[in-house]
């Protein structure tokens, strides 16, 4: 059997599909265009309508994916070059857009060729956009610009070709200006979307990891309803949509995952301090064979019942670092699992659940499950980060490598040796993550489908325990 290019998957037996879901990139020339702002208001103005959707974000991002659900009420999906090869991104895309007569919207990453290293455009949206064969609508922040606007766009069409913008909205303008733009924009052949007007107190709160979450909003509800009221007037809905409907057809194979040989039960954290969590790694988890049940540390006194892994996302522990340490009942319960074999998989915010304490942002410290003994407390700069491959250290016969990414400002003084993290494109490397037969626990995030053998074959060899801790639980 051949094994695709750096993931793995056999290609014996796969079937080629083919769909037309109408889609769209909504790209931006640089963070901070307005991009999150923009994808939130045409997916609530499109849900008025009772159009089908689906929503995706370019990039290994957590909290953007978060607003995008809340107003759709369903789970977005990430789509990212770094992570998986051309097919399996575009099986992963097919598997969750919308329907024939609905509309994908994928909001991309940074600026429009920015990708996982400062001379490639990997994991860019540009990349996605040639991966995807999707029409790409540019926003341009046209603050204090009037025609150079214009010569911004003329910029990027040119820089690649085919650059597959087809379309323009320009952010923070005038509709004089607008309309004077216009023609300039339509002589290039590109569809003029609209514009978005200087909005007032219309901006999204951010922290030290970016944007608040979703749910710390309270008139969230309310935001949506004011963009989709703006965006209604001034950007052209139709215009948008025919694009997405002009997209040629995507052909793709469904990825072939291994399956396990014995039932494991799978218990995931998840509440406000946990929520950085994959939605395809959880179907990655239920394609293998797992089943998979949610808790609360921060809520919940016990585990759900015969668990035989536990999930500890990333999230924002250092904001519950209070309740969590209070939450006694929990904290026994997550260690005597551990302590009877439990297996656990830890990312970040859910490795640092796992140390002796956690400092919360003013300093404080709270005595956490105590597994990992290590102190967890903030740092002054962002920690290592950026995409990531992650190595089995020392490199065994037969280790297999996985791909993710480290985005945290927080540290340990134990951050573990068993795999080496290497950074794509530069001569940066360290050790981390607490590797051992029944424990995969550091920093690093995960994406499961950058090698489909590598968490499989970890649980597949994990002996189980419940026969082992009936008694005990």
């Amino acid at each position: 059997m051949i094994k695709d290019r750096d993931t793995g998957m056999t290609q014996q037996g796969k079937k080629n599909r083919t769909t037309k879901a109408p889609r769209l990139i909504l790209a931006a020339t640089h963070s901070g265009s307005g991009k999150t702002m923009l994808t939130m208001g045409l997916l609530a103005a499109w849900k008025r309508q009772g159009l089908p959707l689906a929503a995706f974000k370019c990039g290994p991002d957590y909290i953007d994916p978060m607003f995008h659900s809340r107003v759709l009420g369903i789970p977005t999906r990430n789509l990212d070059g770094y992570f998986t090869d051309a097919d399996t991104t575009r099986a992963l895309f097919a598997r969750s857009a919308a329907p024939e007569d609905g509309l994908s919207l994928i909001e991309g990453v940074m600026g429009y060729f920015d990708g996982a290293g400062l001379h490639t455009m990997q994991a860019s949206a540009c990349e996605l956009a040639e991966t995807l064969d999707a029409p790409v609508v540019l926003i341009i922040d046209a603050a204090g610009m009037s025609l150079s606007a214009a010569a911004v766009l003329k910029g990027f069409l040119d820089f690649r070709a085919p650059s597959h913008i087809a379309g323009v909205i320009f952010n923070r303008m005038s509709q004089s200006v607008y309309e004077a733009v216009r023609p300039q924009v339509e002589a290039m052949g590109v569809c003029a979307c609209g514009y978005v007007p200087k909005l007032k107190n219309m901006e999204l709160p951010s922290r030290h990891l970016g944007l608040v979450t979703p749910q710390e909003l309270e008139d969230l509800r309310a935001y949506t309803d004011r963009l989709a009221d703006q965006l209604t007037q001034t950007v052209d809905l139709d215009a948008l949509s025919a694009l997405a409907r002009g997209a040629a057809p995507v052909t793709w194979s469904e990825p072939e995952l291994p399956h396990l040989s014995k039932e494991l039960r799978i218990s995931v954290a998840r509440d406000e301090a946990f929520c950085f969590l994959y939605e395809d790694n959880l179907e990655y988890l239920r394609g293998i064979g797992a089943s998979l049940r949610f808790f609360s540390p921060l809520h919940d006194t016990a585990l759900p019942e015969h668990t035989d892994v536990l999930l500890f996302p990333g999230g924002y522990p250092e904001l519950y670092a209070q309740a969590l340490a209070e939450n006694e009942s929990m904290k026994k319960a997550v260690y005597e699992a551990l302590e009877a074999g439990c297996y656990v998989l830890a990312e970040c915010g859910g490795f640092m659940y796992l140390t002796k304490t956690l400092e919360d942002l003013d300093g404080h410290a709270y005595p956490m499950v105590g597994w990992i003994n290590a102190k967890a407390k903030a740092t002054e700069k962002l920690q290592r980060f950026g995409y990531i491959e992650l190595t089995p250290e020392p490199v065994l016969a037969g280790g297999t490598s996985i791909r993710g990414h480290e985005f945290h400002y927080f540290d340990t003084d134990d951050n573990g040796v068993g795999f080496l993290a290497k950074k794509p494109f530069r001569a940066v490397s360290w050790q981390c993550m607490h590797a051992s037969g029944r424990e995969l626990i550091g920093f690093p995030h995960l994406y499961y489908y950058s090698n489909p053998a590598f968490i499989y074959e970890r649980l597949e060899h994990f002996p189980g325990v419940r026969h082992a801790r009936q008694d005990a639980l």
